[in-house]
């Protein structure tokens, strides 16, 4: 059996898109409608900056059509300041509360750790432990002490997948999971991110690692977060045509 493949964008309300994908004349009410004709999938980075009303996530619930799925950004409350500490005493729960409002369209959930916080393996695995493993987790290292083998395992025991990024050079692909979550940042991301294409020629092997992966059996969500000027579109476009077979919508 094969996996499943979703790729969409970090996002979809960007006024820049306007006329480079969304129609100069569609209303900035109908772009989520739109988007959604073309991917199954987004990442929610607006998670991360405030915890979403509930009023929000069951709009988002509504809006979204059969088969379509989000991926949420745990907040930086959770991740920056506590630093994953303490997930029992409401913060995690505050999270829960609004993501399971998606219901059906919830699909794996973000941590992304801080730069320059070093690795702590045992604070990463307290907060694996606390969270559901109905839900798929993700986490993104920011500082390259955290790739590290005993991080890597903690990961493996709790079913969690490694986020495989570009803001880190070097970074491994490496599975440590049934199922995997890459966040492309743009081609010259260390130094310029969320800018720039990357056109077929930087996206062929990736490509080529996601269909190997894909046709052993593994799920891969990707996310394109190269926004300005419409690139992760044309990017997340590109790469969606080569993943066709293992698309997880028809």
């Amino acid at each position: 059996m094969t996996g499943l493949a979703r790729v969409g964008c970090s996002g979809w309300a960007y006024r820049d898109w306007r006329g480079l994908f969304y129609p100069e004349s569609l209303p900035t009410s109908a772009w989520f409608e739109f988007y959604a004709r073309h991917f199954d999938t987004v990442e929610i980075n607006n998670s991360f900056y405030r915890l979403p009303t509930a009023e929000a996530a069951e709009s988002w619930e509504r809006q979204a059509p059969p088969g379509f799925v989000y991926a949420l950004k745990l907040g930086q409350f959770g991740s920056h300041r506590k630093k994953l500490k303490d997930p029992t005493t409401g913060w995690l729960d505050n999270h829960l509360d609004r993501v399971r409002r998606l219901g059906s369209h919830l699909g794996p959930n973000l941590v992304q750790l801080p730069p320059r916080w070093k690795r702590d393996v045992a604070r990463l695995d307290d907060f694996l432990a606390a969270a559901p493993t109905d839900i798929r987790w993700a986490v993104e290292m920011r500082d390259t002490s955290w790739l590290h083998d005993d991080v890597f395992h903690v990961l493996e025991r709790h079913g969690a997948a490694l986020c495989i990024h570009d803001l880190l050079a070097g970074h491994p692909w490496i599975r440590t999971t049934d199922w995997t979550y890459i966040r492309f940042h743009g081609p010259n991301a260390i130094e310029q991110p969320y800018h720039g294409r990357y056109g077929p020629q930087r996206l062929g092997r990736s490509a080529e690692r996601l269909t190997e992966w894909l046709q052993d059996g593994y799920d891969a969500y990707a996310y394109f977060n190269n926004d300005y000027e419409g690139h992760a579109i044309q990017d997340a476009l590109w790469l969606r045509e080569q993943l066709a077979p293992f698309e997880a919508v028809a």
